[in-house]
């Protein structure tokens, strides 16, 4: 990286004041924020987003699936190809028939999302975006001329209000039109918000962007955890992002009289339903102890004081980092939950109802953020992320990296959230340093 970067700082007063301003939009009172995707209030934070990046003199766009980003054409030159004919005979270039042709220069993405959960915290994706965006203000301020462009992107509808890590899945090609058919929020959900946004349906499954076009992706986010606060690190590099199934287990059994049925006669799917939400932290802890599990939601049927639940319904998802870790994990759970409906007498049903695998981070990329850690005087750590992001999707299709800064408490999607503004600041700065390394390096 050239000595000219080196000096190069993010504007902490500027970047306050965005920071101040969109959370305003869908403010709960309390500190948090109510900003669903594509909600008035998500909608509202875009357009005051579209007026910053508009007033900063950088490129404006939409895509098909809704991102909404800032673009700046920063490269010093464009990408040069070749082209040569082959001879007829073998496949040996003919060197004097050599003819320049320009490629498609590459741009670097930087980002997250605007959209919360529902009655979320204001640094959620939030932070990511104006960490972006602040990004590319400094780059153009100072003309720095390098081999990609820059791109701050909010991605549409990462929370899954709607369909999940969709803007993102757009991009990288990952999108079909069955993953809006049958969203996780329901169609109608769907479509009104859609119809909000002036947004066509169709239009999602051809916003795939070409391989070559993507330089990389990196990202700020907050930890959502309590390891960067008890390690007293300010930076978190992510390594790998864990890989998530789902699934709806129904234990099934018989309703009886919740009085005069003996305990030994009763095939009670509460029973076994209970046995195996108690089984899963016993399993993780003592065979997964860096993988997690969590039973979200269970139904009773019939739900009375006193009738025996003929049925129950349990929600469930694991995470694990690792590939290996992922299929003994998923494995062990589900064996487990057959053995707990044998024993109490239950049928099981299973239900998948999803899965991402486990991904790695970029070398190249986890290399350029060390380095610009460095270069600021930052101590960093390696850290797994236990929650799922955009870059999941992004890193089949592009490098991708990750930059954490530390939660307090540890706590997330709750008016809770908070970050110290020292540390956003040093997450803005690496990002920057980060960027201007990755993208001043032609073939990386």
């Amino acid at each position: 990286m050239s000595n000219n970067f080196s000096s190069l700082r993010i504007n902490p007063a500027r970047l306050r004041a965005d920071f101040d301003a969109l959370a305003q939009f869908g403010a709960t009172g309390d500190g948090g924020i109510h900003r669903p995707s594509l909600s008035d209030a998500h909608l509202s934070a875009r357009a005051w987003f579209r007026d910053q990046v508009e007033k900063t003199g950088l490129e404006f766009r939409v895509d098909g699936a809704g991102n909404h980003s800032a673009f700046l054409n920063c490269a010093a030159q464009p990408v040069i190809a070749s082209e040569a004919k082959q001879s007829p005979t073998s496949n040996v270039e003919i060197a004097s028939s050599r003819k320049p042709l320009l490629a498609m220069t590459p741009t670097l993405l930087l980002g997250s999302h605007l959209d919360s959960v529902p009655n979320g915290g204001r640094f959620d994706g939030a932070l990511g975006v104006l960490c972006a965006l602040e990004v590319l203000r400094v780059v153009k301020e100072n003309q720095v001329a390098l081999a990609m462009n820059l791109e701050a992107i909010d991605f549409t509808d990462e929370e899954g209000t709607l369909v999940g890590l969709l803007g993102s899945a757009a991009i990288a090609g990952h999108l079909r039109a069955e993953h809006l058919q049958n969203p996780r929020g329901g169609r109608d959900a769907w479509e009104q918000g859609i119809a909000r946004a002036g947004l066509i349906e169709k239009e999602f499954l051809n916003a795939a962007r070409p391989r070559e076009s993507l330089g990389g992706y990196l990202e700020v986010h907050i930890e959502q955890g309590k390891r960067l606060v008890n390690a007293r690190k300010p930076i978190g590099i992510v390594t790998d992002i864990v890989g998530i199934a789902s699934y709806r287990l129904t234990f099934i059994g018989r309703a009886d009289h919740a009085g005069s049925t003996t305990m030994e006669d009763r095939r009670d799917a509460a029973q076994g339903a209970s046995a195996f939400t108690l089984a899963t932290r016993e399993i993780v802890m003592r065979d997964f102890p860096q993988c997690v599990a969590n039973v979200g939601k269970m139904e009773f049927t019939p739900g009375a004081f006193n009738i025996v639940p003929a049925r129950v319904i349990v929600l469930f998802e694991l995470r694990a980092p690792t590939a290996d870790e992922f299929a003994r994990l998923d494995a062990a759970l589900i064996e487990r939950a057959r053995i707990e409906a044998h024993r109490f007498g239950l049928e099981l049903q299973i239900e998948f109802l999803g899965r991402h695998a486990p991904t790695p981070m970029s070398e190249h990329a986890q290399i350029a953020i060390r380095a610009a850690c460095e270069s600021l005087g930052l101590a960093y750590i390696a850290l797994v992320s236990g929650a799922g992001h955009d870059a999941q999707n992004l890193a089949a299709v592009c490098p991708v990296g990750m930059i954490f800064v530390p939660s307090v408490e540890g706590a997330s999607h709750s008016a809770r959230e908070l970050t110290e503004w020292e540390d956003c600041v040093n997450g803005a700065n690496v990002l920057l340093h980060a960027a201007l390394r990755i993208a001043g390096q032609p073939n990386f």
